[in-house]
């Protein structure tokens, strides 16, 4: 079973929203992260209507924060959930949207995250989110996946926190060049997909949609991620939880 899991900072649907439902549709995921989702005048209906552009529902997500969790009707929701992480006097409120869905006979837990521009901040909601993300997961027996807009790129701290703990699906199985920002003349990979150890990537990249509608859709690139996942009765979860939680959040910037 292929699962397809995509991320897409849609700037608050500020720009071309007819633009923006076409490119959604295009993504045909079965779940989408959304970064920048209407926080303001409306927000759920906003929401809802962003969802529906593309033939999905609103699994996950609160106002504050600006994330949301997407789900097609091929994956069966289990559980939503919305947490808002610290916060720092001056940044703007970050937080981490979880939906549990499973799907062929496997759950999966996905979150939603948008990190900071400052480099301290962003350190400690990644450490945040992955402990969010990896008490769902546990709740309810699923592998983790964590999808977002990072604000930096691989070589840095945060991105290399993330990839120790779970797979930057990119570089695993490559379509296109990666680079997500800004949409029109890409320059840096700072959108990413990061999936259990128990996941096969299949591929992961850009999307083939209409290069007009993307650029007046919103200033980012959206990412899409092939995912095959093991059948039911597998123990790749169950050995990924206890190499995981000895780890313990080395590097975070817990108090």
């Amino acid at each position: 079973m292929v699962l397809r899991v995509a991320s897409y900072n849609v700037r608050s649907m500020k720009d071309d929203v007819a633009a923006l439902g076409r490119v959604i549709t295009a993504l045909r995921a079965d779940v989408l992260c959304v970064q920048e989702a209407p926080r303001f005048l409306c927000w759920r209906r906003k929401r809802g209507k962003l969802a529906a552009s593309g033939g999905l529902s609103v699994a996950a997500g609160r106002r504050l924060g600006g994330v949301s969790v997407l789900i097609g009707p091929g994956v069966r929701l289990l559980h939503g959930e919305g947490h808002l992480l610290k916060f720092f006097f001056g940044l703007e409120q970050r937080a981490i949207a979880i939906a549990v869905v499973e799907t062929g006979g496997q759950r999966v837990a996905v979150g939603s995250v948008h990190l900071d521009l400052d480099g301290a901040a962003r350190l400690h909601h990644a450490a945040e989110a992955m402990a969010l993300l990896r008490a769902a997961a546990d709740r309810f027996g699923a592998l983790p996946v964590l999808a977002g807009d990072i604000n930096e790129q691989s070589h840095e701290p945060t991105w290399r926190y993330l990839a120790e703990r779970l797979t930057d699906c990119y570089p695993v199985s490559p379509r296109g060049d990666g680079r997500t920002f800004p949409a029109r003349g890409p320059r840096e990979r700072i959108d990413g997909i990061f999936a259990a150890a128990g996941f096969s990537v299949i591929s992961c990249g850009g999307a083939e949609v209409d290069p007009a509608d993307l650029t007046a859709a919103t200033d980012h690139l959206p990412v899409v991620a092939e995912l095959s996942h093991p059948g039911p009765g597998s123990d790749d979860h169950v050995e990924y939880v206890q190499e995981r939680d000895q780890e313990g959040p080395r590097g975070a910037l817990f108090p």
